[in-house]
């Protein structure tokens, strides 16, 4: 078994999609619309599906926003450089909701950056993910 997908609902395709691929650098790799159910499929990632886990947005057509809810918590991206990463996000327009350094209670460096939706997207710089709190 392999993880595949993570999906999101989004209130705005376009800007979902523009968002993930000139903010976050990831590729369009598939899109696809059902007219019976009113909804659309856009899939995401870094690599192709059949090499890594990607993100799935979906967007239903009558639908421009949603509630998250408390048990969401946070999609994770690793990045060489947080501070050069965070400044180019924070440039592109991107909202940057905490500010980049140590973990609370360790000493892995992260960030966090909102999506168009309000999802949160901690970024972990790439030599501390995987390393848990003492990266």
């Amino acid at each position: 078994m392999r993880f595949l997908h993570t999906m999101l609902r989004v209130g705005n395709l376009e800007r979902s999609i523009e968002f993930y691929t000139k903010a976050l650098n990831m590729r369009l790799l598939r899109q696809s619309e059902n007219t019976e159910y009113r909804y659309t499929l856009a899939f995401l990632g870094y690599e192709e599906e059949s090499a890594g886990t990607v993100l799935e947005l979906t967007y239903n057509w009558d639908t421009d926003n949603y509630e998250h809810g408390s048990a969401f918590g946070h999609l994770a991206i690793g990045c060489d450089d947080i501070y050069a990463t965070t400044q180019a996000l924070r440039e592109s327009g991107a909202v940057i909701c905490r500010e980049p350094g140590p973990v609370k209670g360790g000493s892995t460096v992260i960030a966090f950056v909102e999506d168009p939706d309000g999802y949160k997207i901690e970024l972990i710089e790439n030599k501390h993910a995987g390393k848990g709190l003492e990266g």
